[in-house]
Parts: structure tokens; C-alpha cells; sequence
């Protein structure tokens, strides 16, 4: 007898993808699992500082909104959780998951658009949370290594001391001209116009006493202006590259959501044509 027919009403109906669909599929699960290693990398960073320094102890737990470290775990948290859902959205072919995946890309990029109209729009208010940012960490210069190392980095960067000038810091009580110890009317040795002894020895003392100082001498030992200052002119002058960096961050995302939006549309035609054959 002749072996029965395989294209009884039985057989599953034989619908297969484009070579461009499974390009797209595979681009989009392998840039979103680059970005979720990437997320979790972040976060684990953002875990580590936090444990290192202790920051969830009792005596700390208050102050840990606060805590630069914070940016870090939330950064992590956000990007591997909306990577993970569009990886694992495009490659089990969801349609559901790629749908919360595209309508969280595009709140964020509209998000990013607004920040950026509101920053170019409100520059003087942004100037006031950049200066009373900066006055809250040298007043904790000295009790969070994080801010520490942001004030450190940016005042050497920028050859920069202070918010607005070097007498800013009278705000952390050991600078303080009414502190008892050696810091006393002093700044960080970052301050400094040479913090290097013989050229070759840090000095951490070269900023001692320089409040004291006439600007005319201060001059000679640390950088007499402020570091918001130095950021405008960061700015001003890295104008292009920050705007190539926006509008290639913005492309990414626009074209994201071209390949979701395609991979979607192909997927429901597939499921349709399949249910229709079937």
C-alpha cells in the first residue's frame, strides 16, 4: 500500500521568513543583549560602590538618595531590564514584549527631546543647580569619596577651584577659616597650579592657607576661578561634539524603532498568513 499523505488537513502550513526578516530579528536581539551585559555591568558597579562604602549601614541609610552610586544602580536597572525585554522580545518573536519594548523606546527618546529643549531654554536655572550641586559636594568633600572624586576630577580637569571662585570653599567645615586644624582657610591640593613637589611628589599641603592669600599672590599658588565657569566654557568650545554625540544617541533609537516596528509588522503578517492557510 501507498504511504500516506502528508498534506492531509493535518500538516502545518509551510510560512517561512524573509532573509531580511531574520536579519532584522538578529540584529535587534544581539545589540539588545550587547546593552543588557552592558546594563549589567553598570549595575554591578553602581552594587559594589554602594557595598564598599558601606552606604546601606543604619548610621548611613539616610543619605544614600544622595549617593552618586545611585545613578549608576538606576542607570543599570533601566537598561537591562528594556534590553532584556527587546532581546528576548525578538528572539521568542513576541509581540507583546516588542510592543512595550518600542512604546518605552519611544517615551525615552521623546523624554531626551524635551530635556534638550528644556536645557537650551532654561540655562540660568540649570546654572543654579549646577552651582548649589557643586557647593553640596565640597561641603561633603570630605565625608563621600564619590563626590570627592567628582570635585577632584573636575577642578583638575578644568584648572578650575570652586563653584564661582577659590573662597567658595569656606563652605566645608575643615577649609572653614574658623576650623581648628591644618586645612584651615585652605583648598584641596587640586586647586593648585603645580600640586606636584620636584615635579615628581604629590604635595596634598600646597592649597594650605591660600584663602588667606590677595588674589594677586593666590594667583602664583592655585586657579583663582570657578569651575562653573570652566564647565560654560567646556561647553562652548565642544559645542559639535556634543551635538554629534545627541544626534547619533538619537539616530540609534530611531532607527531601534524602525527595525522593532518592521519585525513587528512581519511577525503579525506571518501569524496572520499562517492562521489563514491553516
Amino acid at each position: 500500500p501507498s504511504p500516506p499523505s502528508r498534506r492531509g488537513p493535518e500538516a502545518r502550513p509551510c510560512v517561512r521568513y524573509s532573509l531580511t526578516d531574520h536579519f532584522l530579528k538578529y540584529v535587534l536581539f544581539l545589540s539588545n543583549l550587547m546593552f543588557t551585559i552592558l546594563g549589567l555591568v553598570v549595575l554591578g558597579l553602581g552594587m559594589w560602590g554602594l557595598i564598599s562604602k558601606e552606604s546601606f549601614a543604619q548610621e548611613k541609610i539616610s543619605s544614600i538618595g544622595t549617593d552618586p552610586m545611585l545613578v549608576l544602580v538606576s542607570l543599570g536597572v533601566v537598561l537591562t531590564a528594556l534590553c532584556l525585554l527587546g532581546s528576548v522580545g525578538a528572539l521568542r518573536e513576541n509581540c507583546v514584549l516588542l510592543k512595550v519594548f518600542s512604546a518605552v523606546v519611544l517615551v525615552l527618546l521623546g523624554a531626551q527631546v524635551l530635556v534638550a529643549i528644556l536645557s537650551y531654554t532654561t540655562q540660568d536655572q540649570i546654572r543654579g543647580y549646577l552651582r548649589s550641586g557643586m557647593l553640596t559636594a565640597m561641603a561633603r568633600y570630605q565625608d563621600d569619596l564619590d563626590l570627592r572624586f567628582i570635585v577632584d576630577e573636575i577642578q583638575t580637569n578644568l584648572q578650575c577651584c570652586g563653584a564661582d571662585d577659590y573662597r567658595d570653599w569656606e563652605i566645608n567645615i575643615y577649609y572653614n577659616c574658623s576650623a581648628p586644624g591644618v586645612l584651615a582657610c585652605g583648598v584641596p591640593a587640586t586647586c593648585c597650579v603645580d600640586p606636584l613637589e620636584n615635579g615628581t611628589v604629590w604635595n596634598s599641603q600646597c592649597g594650605v592657607g591660600a584663602q588667606k592669600l590677595d588674589e594677586f599672590t593666590a594667583q602664583t599658588v592655585i586657579f583663582l576661578g570657578g569651575c562653573l565657569g570652566g564647565i560654560s566654557r567646556w561647553i562652548e568650545q565642544h559645542q559639535g561634539l556634543i551635538g554629534t554625540i545627541g544626534i547619533v544617541v538619537l539616530g540609534v533609537q530611531i532607527l531601534t524603532l524602525f527595525i522593532t516596528t518592521r519585525l513587528l509588522e512581519s511577525i503579525q503578517w506571518h501569524k496572520a498568513l499562517y492562521n489563514t492557510v491553516k
